[in-house]
């Protein structure tokens, strides 16, 4: 079918895109994981953490201005496609210099928030005051691949990102295994990769897109109307961030609380989660981009066959990764560490893995879909009921009686809790269009 078609010529060089980051989040680990001490794994997991409350918080830029650009494209409204991506690289880039203003409080910040050995603490600490400066680099890359997203061009994020990751891992392993850099060498593999990203996402915006740099104006781009709609659906995409990042922070801030060890097992068990979750997000990046072009097409029948023919695929990737994370978690898992108190400790917690898939797939999805019918309001809602009032509850009435287990049984809850909360806002936020 066309329609199968247009979904995996967006799907496939997102879910490519994607997945480098995990592949990343993974050679990290592995390169940490076959080090002497463990306390290297705790470092680069809370290390992590720290940057994604910090970067995907504002992760909005990306899916902000992927939905407003979709229309916009759908519309075949070319001036107000650019002056998108001007007001998303302005946020940015003020965002940015803001986190290295505030570099000292957020370092103070993140360290009282967060509770680990004091080994690991001081490794985390230095890793974190050389990634910082990637900041200008890394949220205006979001910005970027939003509007190219939203041009229905899902290539270019997808050769950027791969040509990031590929540059940052091969910078990791010259610095940590010929200079001797650990976990240092990590985070300034990663500063450099980010500017190299950026530097080429510069590039493409002025070889394929010269026609439209013309019709930027700084008047028209300050345009108080516009600024204010494109913020106010960001500021509630910013909420829906800020919670999903606190969440899945959440997740790495206990399992630190309980010791090194659960630290360093749930770390390396949530690749599996992460390294799924950025693959079902390509046919979600795909959701974007077609349901904001219907709509700024105004097309509504479009929109709500796309969004049967997104589900139909969500669940035929769903099931056949179930069955590789069941019948394969152990081989995966002993390719991340071979520290067999690592491996022994893990083993009780792998039938969570296999769960993932079924479990993640409807909130990912609904998640690109909301946001190409920039439906930002129910997200953010939708949100604070999963993160509020359902991951925490199940986490502290589970965890006394069933420790560990508790912890991954609230992640779960949290995340069916947000599938089936965006299903219920669905009819009147997304197909309201078709009324």
């Amino acid at each position: 079918m066309k329609l199968d078609r247009q979904i995996l010529d967006l799907a496939v060089p997102n879910i490519i895109s994607n997945i480098t980051v995990p592949l990343l989040g993974m050679a990290d680990l592995a390169l940490m994981g076959h080090l002497a001490s463990q306390q290297h794994i705790g470092a680069i997991a809370l290390g992590t953490t720290i940057f994604n409350m910090i970067y995907m918080i504002f992760a909005f830029l990306r899916m902000g201005t992927s939905g407003f650009t979709a229309q916009a494209f759908g519309a075949k409204e070319n001036t107000l496609s650019i002056l998108i991506l001007s007001r998303a690289l302005f946020v940015a880039l003020s965002v940015a210099f803001f986190i290295l203003i505030m570099q000292l409080p957020i370092e103070k910040l993140s360290f009282w928030v967060l509770d680990a050995s004091k080994d690991v603490e001081e490794l985390t600490r230095s890793y974190y005051n050389i990634r910082i400066w990637a900041a200008p680099a890394t949220i205006s890359i979001y910005a970027f691949n939003g509007w190219f997203i939203g041009m229905q061009n899902a290539k270019i994020p997808m050769f950027i990102a791969i040509i990031i990751n590929v540059i940052n891992i091969t910078l990791n392993f010259v610095f940590v295994y010929f200079y001797d850099l650990s976990s240092d060498g990590v985070a300034l593999g990663t500063v450099v990769a980010q500017y190299i990203g950026l530097s080429l996402a510069l590039i493409f915006l002025l070889k394929k897109y010269p026609h439209l740099l013309p019709l930027w104006k700084w008047k028209e781009m300050m345009q108080l109307k516009a600024f204010k709609l494109f913020m106010r659906v960001n500021g509630d995409i910013f909420i829906r961030t800020v919670l999903l990042i606190s969440s899945l922070s959440f997740f790495t801030i206990v399992s630190a609380q309980i010791g090194d060890t659960i630290l360093a097992v749930n770390s390396i068990l949530f690749q599996f989660f992460l390294f799924y979750s950025y693959f079902i997000d390509g046919f979600a990046y795909a959701a974007e981009a077609l349901v904001g072009k219907h709509l700024g097409a105004g097309d509504p029948r479009a929109v709500k066959h796309t969004v049967k023919r997104l589900f139909l695929w969500g669940l035929m990737i769903s099931l056949p990764f179930t069955a590789i994370y069941f019948s394969a978690n152990d081989l995966i898992l002993r390719l991340l560490t071979d520290q067999s108190e690592v491996l022994n400790n893990a083993s009780p917690y792998l039938f969570w893995v296999a769960l993932i898939p079924l479990i993640t797939f409807p909130a990912f999805l609904w998640d690109g879909i909301f946001i190409g019918a920039t439906a930002s309001r129910p997200m953010r809602n939708t949100m604070i009921i999963a993160s509020i009032f359902v991951y925490l509850p199940a986490y502290y009435l589970l965890t006394p009686v069933i420790g560990n287990h508790g912890l991954w049984l609230a992640l779960f809850l949290f995340m069916a809790a947000r599938g089936i909360s965006l299903t219920f806002f669905a009819p009147r936020n997304v197909f309201r269009f078709s009324d």
